[in-house]
């Protein structure tokens, strides 16, 4: 068996502390050695404040795991390819495509791996989607991934700054299971509900395309209370097919062909395992090119101001 991999947390906020941290914990493939972050720390093992005197202080570590804001994850990332480690980038993988291309580029000539992770592609029924529609003829498709910005990003700041992609931060969740399970799309029209006080989306309207002409309806809204909403439908010959939970349940015609417990970043870990030994690079950058294009093309809507 190979050892396992040393690695180092940056950015303990709470995606890491909810999903991170435990994963590590559970996997025989990699060693916690150290953590970064401005604000949080982890117990048992060496802090630091920034990720240059993490790589300075312990140079025993073999990868690091991303986890703090978009925005700041480029200079991270390219710092630690530079020194020779293996990088794992929580969604999305950066704030701009053309930064996350470069990053892919820079491992590639320095030879180390560089994981662009979609922990939603990972969800249990997500693969038994991806089979049926790869069989099926889709008549027509839409997304509804509503939720309560309250409830899962409470006081977060940064989520609301330009490059914290606003509801886009969950609706890229959608897109990239979409764009693992749906032929291949593009938008052709959009419209951003940005509040008055805020730099960054609460709500998005999207039309996709595909290729052949079907039609995909996109809504992601932030302002969603009691049950949350995060489903993908499809109509197709097979009958009509519901993806839900974030990608937990597939049901068809109301049959139930495929649950299961969250196992999202268990197996993210393993498959960067996989890459790390395989001296291998996952990058895909679909799901972050949608975003971007609704940027580009969509109608800005100034809605009531948002407050936590």
């Amino acid at each position: 068996m190979p050892q396992p991999i040393r690695i180092a947390v940056v950015g303990v906020g709470k995606i890491a502390r909810d999903q991170h941290l435990p994963a590590l914990a559970r996997d025989e493939d990699f060693q916690l050695v150290a953590a970064a972050s401005r604000h949080g720390t982890v117990d048992g093992i060496p802090n630091f404040r920034d990720i240059e005197t993490l790589l300075e202080s312990a140079p025993e570590m073999e990868a690091v795991s991303l986890c703090m804001p978009p925005q700041f994850r480029h200079d991270a990332a390219r710092a630690a390819i530079l020194a020779g480690k293996h990088v794992f980038m929580e969604k999305p993988p950066g704030a701009t495509v053309s930064e996350v291309e470069q990053l892919k580029t820079l491992a590639a000539e320095k030879g180390v791996t560089l994981f662009a992770s979609w922990h939603s592609r990972y969800a249990p029924a997500v693969e038994a989607a991806r089979v049926l529609l790869a069989s099926a003829q889709i008549k027509a498709a839409a997304i509804n991934w509503k939720e309560d910005v309250r409830r899962w990003h409470p006081n977060q700041d940064w989520i609301w700054q330009p490059g914290g992609f606003g509801v886009f931060d969950p609706g890229i969740n959608a897109l990239s299971i979409a764009t693992h399970i749906l032929p291949p799309m593009f938008i052709t029209q959009a419209t951003l509900d940005f509040p008055e006080n805020r730099g960054a989306p609460i709500a998005a309207q999207v039309t996709f395309r595909t290729d052949n002409g079907i039609p995909v309806a996109v809504d992601f809204d932030w302002r969603q209370t009691g049950p949350q909403s995060w489903d993908i439908l499809a109509e197709t010959d097979k009958g009509s097919m519901v993806l839900s939970g974030g990608g937990a349940k597939l049901v068809v015609d109301g049959k139930i062909l495929q649950e299961g417990p969250d196992t999202e970043y268990p197996m993210l870990y393993r498959r960067f395992a996989e890459l790390v030994h395989g001296q291998k690079s996952d990058v895909d950058l679909a799901p972050l090119q949608h975003v971007a294009d609704a940027f580009m093309l969509g109608r800005r809507n100034v809605v009531e101001a948002f407050f936590d």
